[in-house]
């Protein structure tokens, strides 16, 4: 633990970025990969069978969101209590963030399953979808609470500095998985329910390996049911920055609940395609996820040690970065859109609506790391208010409203075009809040002389 603190505390901001950034993306990656790789296989099933996988996607992400909930929030929290020096307070913050993960997953699980028929008909299975979304729904919505659990645990596996650890454990996982996927699914004829079950099986494995390393020598972050509180501190400080995140999963599953349903007018080779589209960018923006939750850790400890200068170094570089990445995606994407979503589909009609949305949505994505730094930034230097505002805007207050009126007036295109529309006023609310941060920081740097020269040093 200290080398990784010596780390955070003294080495070169890029290479810290690095360090924590590249397993935090495989980490992410990985969580994409395992719908991509379920998407791939379902796809040889039929249409409608691929639209079932669309249709239970985003219901998943609410449930897992409470993982990202408890894990972010503890994250932000130790990071900066070890920024302090505090290691007792960041156990029971780990212990309560994972034993309240599971209590609360198994909460949003059991009803979600009771009335999963009207839960899937809500977000926009079709008559011909629906036996599909039940068969996939009932495994991998069951199942979710080790999903639950992995995200909770590779957050705090990140905010102690572990992250290769973190990737390794997901790549085993995401690994088995796509052994898994065609002997469940052809070999053994589980159809649709194999792409489930062999999820659940990979998930379990995750877990296994996560917990293990929390109970070994490796980890300085010991879990315990002793260190399990109920304190108003914690909690709080848990809740306050993990309640952003959990209002943007819940956003973007209704979001994406809502996307199909304006779809389903249109056939299931509609609601196929948006699900296809929604995956494929799944693994950019999840690239970026990937990186903040590397930058996240980083910044809150610098901030909790009073290192201003390399908190204004790592957020220059994270937006150098992500800025590059997104460009570079969104042209590959505009250009190859037609070859990228023929690997999921061969039905004509599907192909062509998905490599036109697919277009669509990379018209904003260059702004996307902008976006995501910045939330991510509020977090982690514990100002929920700004987090939270910018996590309901992208998926809440400029998309739901968007989906719901351009499609009565455009049609199929008033689906297509409204992540896009929401892109761009999410960046221009971005833009307002990265101003009153930047000035903040230039203020702390001011009456920090030390961090201000070591800052305009490495610059230069």
């Amino acid at each position: 633990m200290n080398e990784r603190i010596r780390i955070m505390n003294e080495e070169r901001i890029s290479t810290v970025l690095l360090k924590f950034g590249i397993p935090a993306i495989v980490g992410m990656l990985i969580n994409a990969i395992y719908n991509f790789v379920d998407a791939i296989f379902v796809g040889g099933l039929g249409t409608s069978a691929m639209g079932a996988a669309a249709i239970a996607f985003p219901i998943s992400m609410v449930i897992i969101g409470v993982g990202l909930t408890l894990g972010s929030g503890a994250a932000s929290y130790i990071a900066r209590l070890l920024g302090k020096g505090d290691r007792k307070q960041a156990n029971k913050t780990a212990s309560t963030a994972f034993f309240g993960s599971i209590i609360l997953g198994v909460m949003i699980i059991i009803p979600s399953l009771i009335f999963i028929e009207p839960l899937l008909k809500s977000f926009g299975a079709t008559k011909s979808i629906l036996p599909f979304a039940k068969d996939y729904g009932y495994i991998f919505i069951g199942g979710s609470v080790f999903s639950v659990m992995n995200i909770t645990l590779t957050n705090i596996v990140r905010a102690e500095g572990a992250a290769k650890m973190g990737m390794k454990v997901l790549i085993v996982g995401a690994i088995l998985n796509m052994i898994l996927d065609p002997i469940f699914i052809y070999t053994l004829d589980f159809g649709i329910k194999g792409a489930a079950i062999a999820t659940v099986i990979s998930q379990v494995v995750t877990t296994i390996l996560l917990i293990n390393f929390f109970y070994s020598d490796k980890s300085s972050i010991k879990l315990s049911v002793k260190y399990f509180t109920l304190s108003k501190e914690i909690l709080l400080e848990i809740f306050k920055i993990g309640t952003p995140t959990l209002i943007f999963q819940i956003l973007s599953s209704a979001s994406m609940g809502l996307i199909n349903l304006a779809a389903a007018p249109y056939g299931d080779a509609a609601v196929a395609a948006m699900g296809i589209v929604n995956r494929i960018f799944a693994i950019g923006s999840y690239v970026i996820f990937g990186y903040s939750k590397g930058f996240q850790p980083i910044a809150g400890y610098s901030y909790g040690a009073k290192k201003y200068g390399r908190l204004k170094e790592s957020i220059d570089i994270s937006l150098k970065w992500t800025t590059y990445f997104c460009l570079a995606l969104a042209i590959t994407q505009s250009i190859f859109a037609r070859q990228i979503v023929s690997a999921f589909s061969n039905d004509p009609r599907v192909l062509q609506i998905s490599a036109r949305a697919l277009r669509a949505y990379s018209i904003m994505f260059p702004f996307f790391g902008f976006q995501i730094i910045y939330m991510t930034l509020f977090l982690a230097l514990g100002k929920a208010r700004e987090g939270a505002i910018l996590s309901l805007g992208r998926q809440g207050m400029f998309l739901i409203p968007t989906v719901l009126i351009l499609p009565r007036i455009i049609g199929l295109d008033g689906v297509i075009f409204s992540q896009g529309i929401a892109d761009f006023f999410t960046t221009l609310l971005t833009l307002f809040f990265s101003i009153k941060i930047n000035n903040r920081i230039k203020s702390m740097l001011k009456s920090s002389p030390i961090g201000n020269k070591i800052y305009e040093k490495r610059k230069s």
